[in-house]
């Protein structure tokens, strides 16, 4: 599917992976969507957690809607409507003058947010051969940190002057990306796969493979601690008398962390140590970080316990959706990954209630030392009961996310 560009890895791949570090550059709006909310319409920290909640409802059905569209649409178009909806979502966020145009336009992202996600992953996992999935999934996430270290310094500039601009520098980067994807990945052929298998698509139940289910679970927790970290520092921050814009230095620290680090992961010490065991450490680094945040009340603090849990970030990403593509059988990879990443939705759903009632409830410190208690319990899951479960089902060498 493409040509190589690059050592072992097409061309298509290169093209996603540049094209998603365009539209991450622009993707810092939402860890501001609370404080929008909260400070330009007066909303309580309750109502602002409600109505992050339902953006986060709405890309559940974002998500499967992405892996059903591919598959009848075609994936080029589904990544350029999911990329085009995003954009006027964000807009009319921005020039919203109602707490209840903010809401309307808020779900309207969130139906749109996931479209792009499984086909763009399909399409990675088509292009490479299973040996070669980890490093392209790596890329990818690399990728998405560096685009989030200029992302998080725009944020940083544009929040100290006007939040609203944030959307519309997001709306801005999605329409840039749609275009350019529109006119170069390969045209869609929605019927050319089924026609290769005879004419007569095969059955995809992703929901019941039990290996799936298990990599489902334990990555629901770990999105949901990912998701309480963005929606969270900036509230934690203000909380702490600092700047909740200040957040984007953080989150740009946390993605040159990410960029920096990849070449670590090819040291042969963590790249020989047994999967359940890489990533036990990689949520214990995360936990250690996260509890970083209970006592910090300085930027630098906040700065050092950002780096301590982006190292954990970086030994457990990467691998799970190379695991879940080769998980599906033949053309189901796009149904595979829109119900794995269903963790994400609900994750985005439950952590702004959660952040926003703890905060609001118990503090600061109860928070992240609360976050950091469920890495440690994902960390000794991952030993105790995912891995063997994974392997149990025949994937012996399969990552639990």
């Amino acid at each position: 599917m493409g040509t190589a560009t690059g050592p072992g890895l097409p061309r298509i791949v290169w093209l996603l992976v540049a094209a998603r570090a365009i539209n991450r550059l622009g993707a810092f709006s939402l860890p501001f969507l609370t404080v929008l909310i909260s400070t330009d319409f007066g909303a309580s920290a309750t109502t602002a957690g409600l109505l992050s909640a339902a953006f986060g409802l709405a890309t559940i059905p974002s998500r499967l809607a992405g892996g059903h569209l591919a598959t009848r649409l075609g994936r080029r178009r589904t990544i350029v409507l999911g990329l085009t909806g995003c954009a006027l979502a964000q807009l009319g966020i921005a020039a919203a003058g109602s707490l209840t145009a903010v809401a309307v336009f808020a779900v309207l992202l969130g139906l749109a947010f996931e479209l792009y996600e499984p086909p763009s992953q399909a399409m990675i996992a088509d292009a490479v051969g299973p040996a070669d999935r980890v490093r392209a999934y790596s890329l990818l996430n690399a990728a998405l940190a560096a685009g989030g270290t200029g992302a998080g310094l725009i944020a940083a500039a544009l929040g100290r002057w006007d939040l609203r601009w944030l959307f519309v520098a997001d709306a801005l980067t999605c329409l840039a990306c749609a275009l350019t994807l529109r006119f170069a990945l390969p045209a869609d052929h929605p019927g050319r796969r089924t026609a290769e298998r005879g004419g007569r698509p095969e059955p995809v139940h992703p929901w019941r493979d039990r290996a799936l289910w298990a990599l489902f679970a334990s990555g629901t927790v770990f999105a949901l601690v990912s998701m309480q970290i963005t929606m969270a520092l900036p509230l934690t921050l203000t909380h702490r008398g600092l700047q909740p814009s200040d957040a984007g230095l953080l989150f740009s620290a946390s993605a040159v962390t990410v960029v920096a680090s990849q070449p670590a992961l090819r040291l042969r010490r963590l790249a020989t140590l047994p999967d359940s065991a890489a990533l036990a450490l990689g949520h214990t680094l995360m936990a250690a970080g996260l509890a970083g945040y209970a006592p910090a009340h300085g930027l630098p603090a906040f700065l050092a316990a950002t780096v301590l849990w982006s190292l954990g970030d970086v030994l457990v990403l990467g691998r799970i959706l190379g695991v879940v593509a080769d998980l599906a059988p033949p053309g189901g990879a796009d149904r595979y990954l829109a119900a794995y990443g269903v963790s994400w939705g609900v994750a985005t759903v439950a952590a702004p209630v959660t952040a926003t009632q703890i905060l609001e409830h118990a503090g600061v410190t109860a928070l992240w030392t609360g976050t950091a208690a469920v890495c440690l319990a994902l960390a000794a899951t991952q030993l105790l009961a995912v891995g063997p479960l994974v392997s149990a089902a025949g994937r012996t060498d399969a990552v639990p996310a």
